[in-house]
């Protein structure tokens, strides 16, 4: 691939290994452009999560995990940093799961998303987060753990936003929403991106990811098997029947549960 003057983000020949024996990808070669939303799409198990969470440096410190090739953020590898250096260069992750913490407030909740800013600059912050996520404006004194699920979602998306990333990695933010919610998700990611952040993002809903994205990496079992503009995804019939195709349900070869999505042709 050629190296962009202009990326945010660069990973080279990236390989993910657990206790040096499971291999969760290989040799993945991908770039994020300022300001771009990514997708990165592929079955469970393809090895989605654990890219991010490379990128964002919560394998560094995690027992029997190595990441091999080299991560590049802004210029700079970061292959081994920190999840806190990384935080306070302008890289941010919202995690599958939400993780807020359902005992503080939402103002106590995004407040420690802003703990590496200036503390001027929290409040002016703290209203900006309040404006994009209208339903969290009037929740303010909530415990986070008696919000809604969307509420909780778009909690867990402005206490990211508040560390002012450069790059912001979204892990199945649309997952277990209901649809009007997912629709609102779809609008706050691409507000993510008009507020000048460069996105990549993690998303088992195809449909709402090519919505908003620019371009796009199919993972199959830990390896990129394909990537394009988003246009170019859509019209890939491989796409099309793995992702954007009527739900199939999954049946049993010889005994086994096969997912279709999983058996893709993408060799």
């Amino acid at each position: 691939m050629t190296r962009g003057e202009n990326d945010v983000l660069r990973l080279d020949e990236v390989d993910v290994m657990y206790e040096g024996v499971i291999t969760a990808t290989r040799r993945v070669d991908m770039a994020v452009g300022e300001g771009e939303i990514v997708v990165l799409l592929g079955a469970n198990g393809a090895g989605k999560s654990s890219l991010l969470r490379a990128v964002s440096g919560l394998l560094t410190a995690r027992r029997g995990a190595v990441t091999h090739g080299s991560i590049h953020f802004l210029g700079r590898d970061v292959t081994h940093a920190a999840p806190e250096a990384l935080v306070a260069r302008g890289l941010a992750q919202c995690l599958e799961g939400r993780r807020i913490f359902g005992s503080l407030t939402v103002d106590e909740n995004l407040r420690l998303g802003g703990y590496a800013r200036p503390r001027r600059t929290v409040p002016r912050e703290l209203e900006r987060m309040y404006a994009m996520f209208p339903p969290l404006a009037g929740r303010r004194s909530t415990p986070g753990g008696l919000l809604s699920g969307g509420e909780q979602q778009m909690l867990a998306v402005a206490r990211a936003l508040m560390a002012a990333p450069q790059l912001l990695l979204l892990d199945e933010p649309s997952l277990g929403l209901a649809p009007l919610v997912v629709d609102a998700i779809r609008d706050v990611i691409a507000e993510i991106r008009g507020a000048g952040a460069a996105v990549l993002l993690v998303e088992q809903n195809a449909g709402l990811a090519l919505d908003v994205a620019d371009r796009g990496y199919v993972l199959d079992a830990g390896e990129v098997v394909l990537h394009g503009t988003v246009d170019a995804l859509r019209s890939d019939g491989r796409v099309a029947d793995a992702y954007l195709a009527a739900p199939t349900a999954a049946h049993s070869i010889g005994g086994e549960i096969v997912d279709p999505a999983r058996t893709a042709p993408w060799r």
